[in-house]
């Protein structure tokens, strides 16, 4: 109960105190949420705001609404979430470029990917890994450094400044690799010149090139993971190819601005973490060849230090490739 004079006195100090206890209050989320996706359909980002959604709205019992904000490498979108009002109705599909990568090549950033975002849980983790087309003679990791020192070895990627270039980078720096960087505008741009031998390779995610493995046309040397994919169980590693604790992935997870108060992070959080625990969510993922998230990456405070640990070695990864913020 709440007594006359209470109420009088909340009254008087204007519209800027509430009595009322949270209880009395909406139950969050009580409307729709707008969840923003920073790049275009059919990408990775746009598959994991899908697949994520459809269980998460009948967690939340409301409607998660996807709102594609497209341009400046997935800026544009992040800037707009983090400037969106904290109150648990705006949240940020983010990922490599806009969180990590980004800070490091672009000059004008409008937003801080660690101080204006708080978050909510890791949803997906795409590893990387280097194919080759079926013509070229290297047949391992090996080989394909070997190969580099003798001839040109070219090798695609999503663009300049993306994570998979950022893992080339990585991987020339660690293995002493001669192979030259050949930016493409995504993934799926590459293919057409993988296939067809313009490009002796490509550093990307598996799934990009998933659906072309058994066509004769592409081989995967190596996965940029601490074990081997349950969709490529024959082929090896990059660890026991010798390339010393080397992992590198695309990953795509869930954040809000700020602000957000923190029992509805909590709530969010929950939400999520059930979702991705559903064996129906885990079989999508892992036929895209994405690794199954750890427990403790689902989790607000996981995925903060996960990014925090990816913006380091994005740092790191930009000085080997010599890229400057422009």
């Amino acid at each position: 109960m709440i007594s006359r004079r209470a109420l009088l006195g909340a009254a008087a100090a204007g519209p800027f105190v509430s009595v009322l206890p949270r209880e009395a209050l909406a139950a969050y989320p009580d409307k729709p949420i707008r969840l923003i996706v920073p790049f275009a359909a059919g990408g990775n980002a746009d598959f994991v705001a899908r697949v994520v959604s459809e269980p998460m709205q009948q967690l939340l019992g409301q409607p998660m609404v996807l709102d594609y904000r497209t341009g400046a490498g997935g800026s544009l979108g992040a800037d707009m979430a983090a400037h969106s009002a904290g109150d648990g109705y705006t949240l940020f599909t983010g990922s490599n470029g806009p969180l990590t990568v980004n800070p490091f090549v672009q000059a004008k950033l409008n937003y801080n990917p660690i101080k204006d975002f708080v978050a909510i849980g890791l949803a997906n983790l795409a590893p990387h890994c280097l194919a080759v087309n079926e013509a070229v003679p290297a047949k391992n990791l090996a080989e394909l450094i070997a190969l580099s020192k003798k001839q040109a070895v070219n090798v695609g990627t999503s663009g300049a400044g993306s994570a998979s270039h950022m893992t080339l980078a990585r991987f020339n720096a660690a293995t002493g690799a001669n192979i030259t960087h050949v930016p493409y505008r995504g993934g799926g741009a590459l293919i057409p010149d993988l296939l067809s031998g313009s490009i002796t390779g490509a550093m990307t995610e598996i799934s990009t090139v998933l659906p072309q493995v058994g066509g004769g046309k592409i081989r995967i040397l190596g996965v940029a993971w601490s074990k081997r994919s349950p969709q490529l169980a024959d082929v090896p590693t990059m660890i026991e190819q010798g390339v010393k604790d080397f992992t590198a992935a695309s990953y795509v997870g869930v954040l809000a601005p700020a602000a957000t108060p923190a029992d509805i992070v909590k709530t969010l959080e929950g939400a999520l973490v059930k979702a991705l625990n559903t064996k129906d969510l885990q079989q999508k993922m892992t036929n895209s060849g994405a690794e199954l998230v750890p427990d403790d990456l689902m989790t607000s405070q996981g995925f903060a230090a996960y990014i925090r640990k990816e913006f380091d070695l994005t740092r790191e990864a930009a000085k080997l490739a010599g890229l400057t913020p422009t």
